[in-house]
């Protein structure tokens, strides 16, 4: 008797309340001489799995388990293990197959030259590869991607590519399946326009190692060789203060080392409602170990924290003041940059305003925000308690690196940057300024979808209208900021509107903000574009006027002269060298370290 025909393959992680639903499409099929493996990948509660398969009144489905989680490529590849039919089919936890969705299937792989056969979804996924609900190919000896080389939602990028040497692929025509969307799906948790990211993905799955990821979305990171550097460093014996860090720590995570080259013992307590960008642990960096988030009341006695460091942004806030609740006692330190105003929205005014005037002290990212909070809470907090320092300057390590020729020496134009979100940016102005010779380079997620990547539409208009002086690149990180960006004049700061009238309580975050792209660019030596605002109250401007280090504009006549003046003299690049020190977390360090040990008990 020859083994059955197709070798089904059921990933589940947490998803246990779906799967019945997906065994009953897979019992339903037509063809029915086929194998299954349900293969549980660490699934917080992997009792529930098991009682469901346990449930099914069906030798064929069997279930292969593992405690801890190691990624979506491991457990398809310990199916393709587990089976041996000449047919693999899969069928995600969360999704469904209509009875004849094998048969379709199968139909197309009749074909000797189709190595892979996909049918319709009942509602479109909206990505450019195919859905694993969807797909069967011919067994190969290709393998899937797994963690410890890259994480991605892209699956063209984790295995189909490699089919394709093997032979055609064949769409069935036909919708018999369903791609289900819910907030649990992994795809989510790693694209940014889904309310994912890099942390989301490490937070859900405990990801203890670092990363190599990629999102459709944002580009791909390395942490694997990002952080080496810190991984493999030695660092003295702690025998000063024991910090909890509570919450996440947004842009440059690394930083937190600083403490700990200083003979700091840091411990860390996460929360698990952050952001992709805003880094949560297991750091990826190493050196701080975590506390459980499911047992951290019980947990928190084994550091015996002098103090605790909570931080960072709005997100951070109903976990942090959970915290503060559970040990009062415990000296807290509530470090805050962004964004009261979020906090507002979000109906937890009441729970940031607590922590502000709660805690033993309090750090805001500039002087504006720090008094902005003081009336806002007039009354409340005493401001002697209140403090400045922005809370995600980047480590110190990364200024070490060489700087590159500048392109304008070779062509004498103007070549300007932006890192990140190119806010008030827009096609009119990037073509007026190509019209006065000034290049514009943009750097990181300035084609992603969703809420970040608004400017998707106009980036095309203005790449057909400004050819050669608009440019676009990949995302660069801190390893390469020196190297990369010294090869401009200048660096753009948001071009967004000011109407404060030099009012405090009028002022938008934005005129409260020190932007994270600020340290970046200094970093690399460059000077900064921004608005020109008289009258009006804005941080960032404030900072800029101070260190010599902003170029002011009004238009984009004023743009090209302000940068004909930097070609010139060079005056704010000059300026900005002589201050990015000042903007690495390393120059504070040692004042915060101060400020830790007057409030230690």
């Amino acid at each position: 008797m020859s083994g059955p025909r197709v070798a089904v393959v059921v990933p589940v992680h947490d998803q246990s309340a779906w799967l019945p639903r997906a065994l009953d499409g897979l019992l339903a099929q037509t063809v029915t001489d086929w194998e299954a493996v349900v293969v549980d990948d660490g699934s917080p509660a992997p009792e529930a799995v098991a009682a469901v398969v346990a449930g099914l009144p069906d030798a064929r489905v069997r279930l292969l388990a593992r405690a801890d989680n190691r990624g979506l490529g491991a457990t398809l590849n310990t199916g393709l293990d587990a089976t041996g039919a000449p047919v693999v089919a899969y069928l995600p936890a969360d999704d469904v197959w209509a009875p004849d969705h094998l048969g379709a299937l199968l139909g197309c792989l009749a074909d000797p030259e189709v190595v892979l056969a996909r049918s319709g979804l009942s509602e479109p996924s909206d990505t450019q590869y195919a859905q694993l609900v969807q797909v069967a190919h011919r067994r190969t000896a290709h393998r899937w991607t797994e963690r410890a080389e890259l994480e991605a939602d892209d699956l063209d990028r984790l295995f189909w590519h490699r089919l394709a040497g093997s032979g055609r692929t064949a769409d069935t025509g036909r919708v018999t399946c369903t791609w289900t969307r819910h907030a649990g799906q992994r795809s989510r948790a790693i694209r940014e326009s889904t309310d994912g990211g890099l942390n989301v993905f490490r937070s859900r799955y405990r990801v203890a190692q670092p990363l190599r990821f990629a999102s459709t979305d944002s580009g791909d990171v390395d942490e694997v060789a990002r952080y080496a550097r810190f991984r493999d460093r030695t660092y003295p014996e702690p025998d000063g203060l024991s910090v909890l860090l509570v919450g996440e720590l947004a842009f440059n995570p690394e930083r937190v080392l600083t403490l700990r080259e200083r003979g700091h013992r840091l411990t860390g307590l996460w929360t698990p409602d952050g952001l992709g960008d805003s880094t949560v642990g297991p750091l990826p960096f190493g050196h701080v170990p975590d506390l459980d988030r499911d047992t951290w009341r019980d947990g928190v006695a084994a550091p015996a924290p002098d103090v605790v460091w909570a931080q960072l942004n709005w997100r951070a806030v109903p976990f942090a003041h959970a915290v503060r609740s559970a040990f009062p006692d415990v000296p807290f330190v509530w470090h805050f940059k962004e964004a009261p105003q979020r906090s507002m929205v979000r109906g937890e005014w009441p729970l940031l305003a607590d922590l502000v005037t709660g805690a033993d002290a309090c750090l805001l990212a500039t002087a504006e925000e720090r008094d902005w909070f003081a009336g806002a809470l007039r009354g409340r907090v005493d401001p002697a308690r209140l403090g400045v320092l922005d809370g995600d300057l980047p480590k110190r390590d990364w200024l070490d690196a060489p700087r590159s020729a500048r392109l304008s020496d070779a062509d004498g134009q103007p070549h300007t940057v932006v890192v990140g979100r190119p806010a008030g940016l827009d096609a009119e102005w990037l073509v007026e300024l190509a019209r006065r010779g000034v290049h514009t380079h943009l750097y990181g997620r300035v084609r992603a979808p969703g809420p970040t990547g608004s400017w998707t539409g106009w980036l095309d208009e203005a790449l057909a209208a400004a050819p050669g002086h608009v440019h676009v690149h990949p995302a660069v990180g801190p390893e390469s900021w020196v190297t990369e960006l010294s090869r401009y004049d200048a660096g753009w700061l948001h071009r967004l509107p000011s109407d404060n009238d030099g009012e405090l309580r009028r002022a938008s975050w934005d005129d409260l903000n020190s932007p994270a792209r600020l340290p970046v660019c200094l970093a690399a030596g460059l000077p900064l574009l921004q608005p020109d605002h008289p009258g009006q109250l804005v941080s960032v401007a404030r900072a800029l006027r101070e260190d010599g280090t902003g170029l002011f504009y009004d238009s984009a006549d004023g743009v090209a002269d302000v940068l004909a003046g930097e070609l010139a003299t060079r005056a704010g690049a000059r300026a900005a060298l002589a201050v990015r020190e000042r903007y690495t977390f390393d120059a504070h360090a040692d004042r915060l370290v101060e400020l830790f040990g007057s409030l230690a008990r």
